[in-house]
């Protein structure tokens, strides 16, 4: 297994923002930790829904990057947030970032609204497993 970090990324504590294994028929799994609104230095440049949407899946898409992975092979993904209205309000904007980001590919998905993310200015937190072929 190898853990995934963009070079220039700050450490996160207590967790991995993406690991790599080797599967013994040449395809390899790549698990994104949940990643949330903000850039690679830990900071929130915006408190907006679609805005942390649009951040924490340029977030998934470096840290697959990293792993020789593609938005293409994710195969699962699952959100969370922290409130149900304001991301279906969010639905046009974030389906935009969306289409930018992964592009038209969908992978099997959850949603869940929960009360709170660990990060008090988070508002969607959302981590990937992908497949890349041999």
């Amino acid at each position: 297994m190898k853990t995934l970090q963009p070079p220039d990324w700050l450490a996160p504590r207590g967790y991995a923002n993406g690991i790599l294994t080797e599967m013994t028929v040449g395809s390899r799994l790549v698990f994104v930790g949940g990643q949330i609104g903000w850039n690679g230095q830990q900071q929130f440049e915006s408190d907006d829904f679609a805005e942390q949407v649009r951040q924490a899946l340029a977030n998934i898409v470096a840290i697959l990057a990293e792993g020789g992975a593609r938005p293409e092979h994710i195969v699962r993904m699952t959100w969370y947030v922290t409130d149900k209205q304001e991301y279906v309000a969010a639905y046009p904007a974030i389906g935009k970032h969306y289409r930018e980001l992964i592009g038209r590919h969908f992978p099997a998905m959850t949603a869940v609204e929960v009360a709170d993310l660990v990060e008090d200015r988070a508002k969607v937190e959302i981590e990937v497993t992908a497949v890349v072929p041999a």
